[in-house]
């Protein structure tokens, strides 16, 4: 089942009984169990309801019981998989960290506290709908990102534009969408982050940051440690060796 929405994500219940060895009462049976464990999540559009592979909590094991040991060849296999082919218009992401809502609202609008998980970009808005928001990283306040806050709802959902900068070919893509949704649960929250309205020649490097961005948030607000992911790598080395931000973030502009 995992494979099947790795290829084509987004699938009904349908389009998976015709792909896999088994009754349609076994699917169902499968993503039962697969949802439980949070590896697949549900939307409704209209009468269909569609199933995405939620990869953060297959980037979770990893970063727990592997990148300890075997952190190359962790980011080598990662850069492998982002390589893959996929055509798909919609990414849902979906995790559950233990914080309160207002807590988990300031991880994401705070820039320092956004710095700390994201590769070391801090967001900078006034946080109202319709207002501008830009992701900056370096000394030079490097602009990596860029959008508009389209709907504003503090401490439960941000609905966003994004106009991808760090390098060429995600910024030829354009325009996409990315909504953070929180709902309380108990002790703890589940954060679901879909990005959508991507065209079908997006390329890996436009979503594929998503599972060690939202790590990187879970960490964070769980034990306030930042959390060692290949991205975070890159920035670190860049900064190490004096190098402009731009040679990490190729075809970003400054915001001075």
């Amino acid at each position: 089942m995992l494979d099947e929405l790795f290829k084509q994500d987004g699938q009904t219940l349908c389009e998976l009984e015709r792909r896999a060895p088994m009754t349609r009462f076994g699917v169902m049976k499968h993503l039962r169990v697969l949802a439980k464990a949070g590896l697949v999540v549900t939307r409704r559009r209209g009468r269909e309801k569609l199933h995405f592979l939620n990869a953060v909590p297959i980037r979770l094991v990893h970063d727990r019981w592997v990148s300890k040991y075997a952190a190359p060849w962790a980011a080598t296999l990662s850069d492998l998989k982002h390589r893959l082919e996929d055509q798909t218009m919609e990414k849902v992401f979906e995790i559950y960290i233990k914080t309160t809502p207002e807590g988990l609202w300031d991880a994401i609008t705070n820039p320092e506290l956004r710095r700390m998980y994201q590769f070391g970009a801090a967001i900078m808005s006034d946080w109202t709908p319709g207002s501008r928001y830009e992701l900056l990283v370096g000394e030079r306040n490097l602009v990596i990102a860029e959008g508009e806050n389209l709907e504003v709802d503090p401490p439960r959902r941000l609905v966003q534009s994004l106009n991808a900068l760090w390098n060429d070919d995600v910024k030829s893509v354009g325009t996409s969408r990315v909504t953070w949704e929180i709902q309380p649960i108990g002790d703890s929250c589940r954060l679901t982050v879909t990005h959508d309205q991507l065209r079908e020649d997006a390329k890996e490097g436009l979503f594929g940051g998503w599972m060690m961005v939202l790590s990187g948030l879970k960490t964070l607000l769980e034990t306030g440690e930042e959390l060692t992911t290949p991205g975070s790598v890159q920035y670190m080395r860049a900064e190490e060796q004096g190098l402009p931000h731009a040679q990490s973030f190729h075809g970003a502009r400054s915001a001075e």
